[in-house]
Formats: C-alpha cells, sequence, structure tokens
C-alpha cells in the first residue's frame, strides 16, 4: 500500500482531485485508511514536479472524502503467456 497523498475537492464529474506525494500507475485501486475501495486512478496530470492524480469513485458520496490521506494498492499485472525463446 503506498500513500498518494490527501484529497483537495470532487471535479464537476464527481472524481477526488489528490495533490499526489508518492504518483501511482494509472488504473491502481484507492484505498483509504481502513482499506475501504474508494475507486481507481483515472488520470496522473499537471507539472513533473507537483502532480495531481485524479480518482474515478465508487463511492456515492465522495465529498465526504475531501481532507482524508488516500492510499493506493499496485494492481497485479497478468503473467506473460506464450512460449519462451532461446
Amino acid at each position: 500500500m503506498q500513500r498518494i497523498g490527501r484529497a483537495l475537492h470532487i471535479s464537476s464529474n464527481k472524481n477526488i482531485i489528490l495533490k499526489a506525494e508518492n504518483p501511482p500507475k494509472s488504473n491502481d485501486k484507492v484505498v483509504d485508511k481502513n482499506f475501504r475501495s474508494i475507486g481507481t486512478v483515472f488520470d496522473i496530470f499537471g507539472p513533473v514536479s507537483a502532480p495531481y492524480v485524479s480518482v474515478k469513485t465508487d463511492v456515492t458520496e465522495p465529498h465526504h472524502l475531501v481532507g482524508h490521506v488516500l492510499y493506493a494498492v499496485p494492481s497485479k499485472s497478468p503473467k506473460k503467456k506464450g512460449r519462451k525463446r532461446k
């Protein structure tokens, strides 16, 4: 589990905007401190030195999360199938 950052506000399309301390990868699962699922990382934008993260929420009341710290759970990449080359 990796700390992403603090939720700043809710966008017009109901995504949570965070100021990223440690930018996650796209499509990583986002949880709160109690491991409740919040949503997935939708977009990472802004300058490289201070990026922002947009989280597509699964929660019905996302405005309750403003000011809270959110965390990323890295998604497991599928194993590659196929034959190995010599």
